[in-house]
């Protein structure tokens, strides 16, 4: 019986002819626009520099700043009013003042102080953009005290720093959020398609075809589950080629472990959405409830910063959150190498959301004879 619930549901998908075109292009674009899209590195920030010293240091500092690809050096004002106006015209983002006797005090062993003034009404691009001007102003200090390693008044002190970047080296921000990507285009596809499922066939009439037959309900949901399951492998086998193809990323582990908890995460999302389809009464009202429960969930997931910079009521319903723990093992895997043995406590948890997902699309379904 249920082999013929099955060729049903996938003579339906493949009868609607925009479905499976769709099934193939969302996961090209998501992976080709939005690891471009959602860029954690914050670039050709908007700078003006007031030299008051015009001396030999302040011109090297002033051109090592303007060579950097993270600054775009927009005016050299000559006060520093002049300097505030533009970022309140919002022609500027950060203002570097550099003070008349940079060159003297530092001959002299003085202690010398340049201002950076940042608009922080976006906190993420002031407070990133004045931690990059800061690095690239004490790099500087380190290569003047290289160059003249004593003075009049002795030896210049120095602090040596070796920095260790674990599981991602070269700081790519794209390790960390494709893997992410990958999450958010199965909960997408995982979610919306068996949500508007069974809305569907209510809309249509078919539904009360299935309900005059003796199909038991858990027969009729498993059918409802298992072609989308495969459509699920497919998004990620798919998400899988282009990540390889477009960026040169593949996991460190194995992919065998990410198909292994992907069959979890895949009939939870497609559960929840069954769930969503058994009580909505129209496709309009199917969507609008799925997509409330996709926007929480992806938001308060980790895909954009991690959930331990959430207060501890919002980390507490993240904890309810399985993309958060599925997200975490494509990360760990893509990272780390992790293997199923390091993985446990996050299948614990995807066990858990998939049996209370699946059991209650279940029971929430009204079979009316």
């Amino acid at each position: 019986m249920i082999k013929f619930l099955i060729e049903k549901e996938f003579k339906q998908l493949l009868r609607n002819s925009f479905l499976p075109k769709l099934i193939l292009i969302f996961p090209c674009m998501i992976m080709l626009l939005m690891p471009w899209a959602v860029n954690m590195e914050i670039k050709n920030v908007r700078l003006n520099i007031v030299d008051n010293d015009h001396s030999t240091i302040s011109t090297r500092l002033v051109e090592k700043i303007a060579s950097s690809s993270y600054f775009h050096l927009v005016e050299l004002p000559s006060s520093y009013q002049g300097a505030l106006a533009n970022i309140e015209s919002g022609d500027a983002d950060i203002v570097m003042e550099i003070p008349q006797d940079l060159e003297r005090d530092w001959t002299n062993g003085e202690q010398a102080h340049i201002l950076i003034a940042a608009n922080a009404t976006n906190g993420t691009k002031g407070g990133l953009g004045s931690s990059y001007l800061a690095t690239i102003v004490n790099n500087y200090s380190q290569e003047l005290r290289s160059e003249h390693p004593v003075n009049a008044t002795g030896v210049y002190p120095s602090i040596s720093l070796n920095t260790q970047n674990l599981f991602n080296p070269d700081l790519n921000y794209k390790l960390y959020m494709i893997p992410a990507l990958m999450v958010m285009l199965l909960t997408l596809i995982c979610g919306f398609l068996p949500a508007l499922n069974v809305v569907s066939e209510k809309e249509i009439g078919t539904i009360e075809q299935i309900n005059v037959t003796p199909v038991p309900k858990f027969t009729f949901i498993l059918a409802k589950l298992l072609p989308y399951w495969l459509v699920g492998f497919v998004v990620l086998t798919l998400a899988f080629a282009w990540a390889w193809a477009l960026y040169g990323i593949v996991p460190v582990g194995h992919f065998g472990v990410i198909y292994f908890f992907a069959i979890f995460f895949v009939l939870t999302m497609s559960g929840l959405g069954l769930v969503i389809s058994n009580y909505s009464a129209t496709m309009q009202q199917a969507m609008f409830v799925m997509w409330f429960f996709m926007m929480i969930l992806m938001l308060m997931s980790g895909l954009f910063t991690p959930d331990r910079s959430m207060p501890g009521w919002a980390q507490v319903i993240t904890d309810f959150n399985p993309l958060k723990y599925f997200m975490e093992v494509l990360r760990m895997v893509y990272l780390k190498g992790s293997g199923i043995a390091d993985l446990l406590p996050q299948l614990g948890v995807l066990l858990l959301f998939t049996f209370t997902a699946n059991v209650w699309a279940v029971l929430s379904y009204r079979k009316n004879h």
